[in-house]
């Protein structure tokens, strides 16, 4: 292997597990200093700048603080692209493509469906769905101006085909609007669960967009339901990417409020994860 890849390696092998270490320094040796796979592999000497040093030193140093390594490169993979990202939204996560994979596959043939996206955070939910039906009016919204700054950078990216616009779901004070798709990756993971989170989570990604309190853990799936009630059209779908340890509730309280053809699903690792229902 090449000389750096094994610096890069012994150097974050105290922090992390071998396998995350070794799956960095290929990050690192390939899409910070571009080195080929031939490269990589056969051990080839190169010369490198001393900016690319201190650079790699930098990275290395806030990779051992448990700094996620998109917020250092900006830049995180999603539905096959490329979002910037910062710390004032949520990293993406393979969780989240198997919603939008749900919903695409939904309405691949639907022509234009009207979708709107909840807490957009980085906007990698609204903006994969615009991309992958293109013929779909989408729209999200996020209490968070520095998520709808960054959102708006990754919108203006891919084409300007998402609409943003600042709302908090929660107060009264909300835009009239008739959707066929609602999809919400809200705020889930309760007070009460802290003590269970890495600490490149807890210690960097924004809590506004993690934490909800032990007495209501549905308090957002609650109120988007409920919005969903006037907002989604007739046969219109409500999906939700849920905390796993709820899915029994959430089902429960979608029934009382009518929704129909409720279905729960888990992700890849076997989780309760996302939710489908139908507006009554």
């Amino acid at each position: 292997m090449h000389p750096v890849y094994v610096h890069i390696k012994k150097e974050l092998s105290p922090f992390y597990a071998e396998e995350e270490a070794s799956a960095m320094a290929k990050w690192i040796s390939s899409d910070i200093l571009h080195l080929s796979t031939l490269e990589l592999y056969t051990g080839k000497d190169m010369n490198f700048s001393t900016k690319e040093w201190e650079e790699l030193e930098d990275i290395l140093r806030r990779l051992k603080q448990r700094e996620p390594l998109q917020y250092i490169l900006q830049e995180a993979s999603f539905c096959g692209m490329s979002f910037h990202v910062e710390q004032g939204v949520l990293i993406p996560r393979p969780e989240t493509e198997e919603l939008v994979e749900w919903i695409v596959s939904d309405y691949r043939e639907a022509g234009q469906v009207r979708i709107l996206d909840i807490g957009t955070g980085s906007g990698c939910i609204p903006v994969s769905l615009a991309q992958l039906l293109p013929e779909a009016q989408v729209s999200s919204c996020d209490v968070s101006a520095e998520a709808l700054r960054i959102a708006a950078m990754n919108v203006k990216r891919y084409g300007d085909k998402v609409t943003l616009f600042c709302a908090d779901i929660l107060k009264e004070e909300l835009p009239e609007c008739q959707v066929d798709v609602l999809v919400s990756n809200p705020p889930y993971i309760t007070e009460s669960e802290r003590t269970d989170m890495e600490a490149n989570v807890l210690d960097w990604e924004p809590e506004l967009a993690l934490f909800v309190p032990d007495s209501d853990p549905l308090r957002f799936y609650r109120r988007i339901a409920r919005k969903g009630l006037d907002w989604l059209s007739e046969g219109g779908a409500l999906y939700f990417e849920i905390n796993r340890a709820y899915g029994a509730e959430t089902v429960r309280m979608l029934e009382a409020l009518g929704y129909r053809q409720i279905e729960l699903r888990k992700d890849l690792s076997g989780n309760d994860r996302m939710i489908k229902a139908i507006r009554p």
